[in-house]
């Protein structure tokens, strides 16, 4: 009897343990015992949110929401996160549900890398979700809408919607059906490949066209790119002082061969100006002058003389100067 009573007394202290532990567990007080830290959302709403209710963070919990209480027009949630979650200081929370009848809990995000990471009392940012009950409310209007829209649509008001449209396609059946067999012919040929749009669509010769243009517009694109490059080599080659033109433009020498030119020439020049040597005398003297013009008014007056003695008389005149 002492055995059984004994047995009984412990498969009851232990289903209260486990019934204890479960409570626990369901309404999150097991984090209690837990390390961690703090931090703090503020909503419009939180729903059907209560304490206990999970924290997760790309569907994974890292938390229990500990309390929720009303200040200044927002709902304040405070949330104890284990103590190894990495929430960002910019991490955003967000109340949401895991289907129409599931169990509320807040969502964080991930923050960015950057972000420290946040402490106890942290305030993080928060993101409202459309209200379950707002969003019913307004299926349910659109839903009465649709439903109104549908009661309009009598018979009646059908008749008389669609009567004069019945009376037009009767009255002009024979153009309908005519026009219907023109848009066949029609389809027909651009089928066949005749008119413009028929080899548009089936005939190669377009399209052979575009890409002969497009390959000679590639080939001339490709010219124009190896003479871009001729000639940057020129300008390179130019730079670097080689060749004629390069040397006029980088070679100090030719600046150097003219201006020592341009000094003799002046040089010279001032010289002439002021007399010096044959040039010089040719230039300014008068003596020069009047001296070679002496000397033509003679040679005149000798021409003259001969012109007037017979050619013995000067062959003998030149024989006795010789002599």
């Amino acid at each position: 009897m002492k055995n059984s009573l004994e047995t009984k007394l412990g498969i009851f202290v232990v289903l209260v343990v486990l019934a204890a532990w479960a409570i626990i567990e369901t309404l999150g007080s097991a984090d209690f015992f837990s390390r961690g830290y703090h931090v703090t959302a503020q909503f419009e709403t939180v729903q059907d949110l209560k304490v206990g209710d999970r924290v997760k963070m790309a569907g994974v919990e890292i938390g229990r929401v500990d309390d929720i209480e009303l200040t200044s027009n927002k709902v304040s949630v405070v949330m104890r996160l284990h103590e190894g979650a990495l929430v960002k200081t910019d991490s955003k929370a967000t109340i949401k549900f895991t289907g129409l009848m599931g169990q509320n809990f807040v969502g964080i995000g991930f923050g960015s890398d950057t972000a420290p990471q946040a402490a106890e009392g942290t305030i993080l940012e928060s993101v409202e979700q459309p209200d379950l009950s707002a969003i019913m409310a307004k299926l349910d209007s659109a839903a009465g809408g649709i439903q109104n829209i549908t009661k309009t649509f009598s018979g009646d008001k059908l008749d008389n919607i669609l009567g004069p449209l019945t009376d037009f396609v009767k009255q002009n059946s024979a153009p309908i059906t005519a026009t219907i067999a023109n848009v066949k012919n029609i389809s027909s040929q651009i089928a066949a490949g005749q008119g413009t749009i028929g080899k548009l669509v089936y005939d190669d010769t377009l399209y052979n066209s575009a890409l002969s243009t497009v390959t000679n517009l590639q080939e001339t694109a490709l010219s124009a790119k190896d003479a871009l490059a001729s000639a940057k080599m020129v300008m390179t080659n130019v730079s670097a002082g080689q060749g004629t033109i390069g040397k006029l433009l980088t070679d100090d020498r030719l600046y150097y061969s003219t201006e020592s030119a341009m000094t003799n020439l002046n040089c010279i020049l001032l010289k002439v100006n002021q007399g010096q040597g044959t040039v010089g005398k040719l230039v300014n003297d008068q003596e020069f002058y009047k001296n070679a013009k002496l000397s033509l008014q003679k040679l005149d007056k000798a021409a003259d003389s001969l012109e007037d003695t017979g050619p013995l008389s000067v062959i003998g005149t030149m024989l006795s100067n010789l002599l």
